[in-house]
């Protein structure tokens, strides 16, 4: 898991990145919640999104949003954040160019982002949301979501109620062409603090029946 620095919008971004060598391993990115509250790439759901793609024969990439850890810049409420996103894809792309999938995870306020950039960047095959922000942010753009994904709440998630999570499934399970999953971990608050397990099992189901097997990626 080597530490690397790359070029963003502001200046340096700091992440950590493992890279599968095989031709055309599927790559993924993974994004950290609010840095306000103390969110960055190495808060657990972030680091055990980042392993389950790695267990899984991809070339993964977290990273620090601006002004976080050593990534210089400073906080955007998400414009900026939104243009970091695209400048690490950009750079974990210029190092797997014949890459045969490509997915995008995000936890919190990471969710968010990772959805605005899912709209933006049609190579993204699938997405993991885990507690998207739907009562602090917009998620009308994804009109239509173009990938399948799925998407992970705690029914005791206090910060971000269930019901309003469950009208944005809603909303894009009624779209046709994609595929949107949803997953209620029962007892599961914002944090998955003692549902890590539960968490990590869903996902990593979830994973095992979307990607093939990487032998034969």
């Amino acid at each position: 898991m080597p530490e690397v620095i790359f070029n963003g919008p502001e200046g340096r971004l700091e992440g950590r990145f493992t890279q599968n060598k095989k031709p055309g391993a599927p790559i993924a990115m993974i994004l950290h919640p609010l840095p306000q509250l103390g969110g960055n790439m190495n808060n657990p759901v972030t680091y055990q999104l980042y392993h389950q793609f790695v267990d899984r024969g991809f070339s993964v990439l977290r990273f620090n949003f601006r002004g976080v850890g050593r990534s210089q810049g400073e906080f955007d409420s998400g414009i900026g954040e939104l243009s970091d996103a695209a400048s690490a894809l950009d750079w974990l792309q210029s190092l797997t160019g014949d890459a045969r999938q490509c997915w995008i995870a995000g936890y919190s306020f990471g969710a968010w982002i990772g959805m605005q950039l899912l709209m933006r960047r049609p190579e993204i095959s699938g997405f993991i949301s885990v507690a998207p922000p739907a009562n602090f942010y917009d998620f009308t753009f994804l009109a239509p979501c173009p990938a399948s994904g799925i998407i992970v709440h705690g029914d005791a998630d206090r910060i971000v109620p269930k019901d309003d999570t469950e009208k944005l499934v809603e909303r894009l399970q009624a779209q046709k062409g994609i595929t949107v999953n949803y997953e209620n971990i029962k007892g599961a608050n914002h944090f998955f603090e003692n549902d890590m397990d539960t968490l990590n099992t869903t996902i990593g189901d979830y994973l095992d029946k979307r990607i093939p097997e990487i032998g034969e990626i």
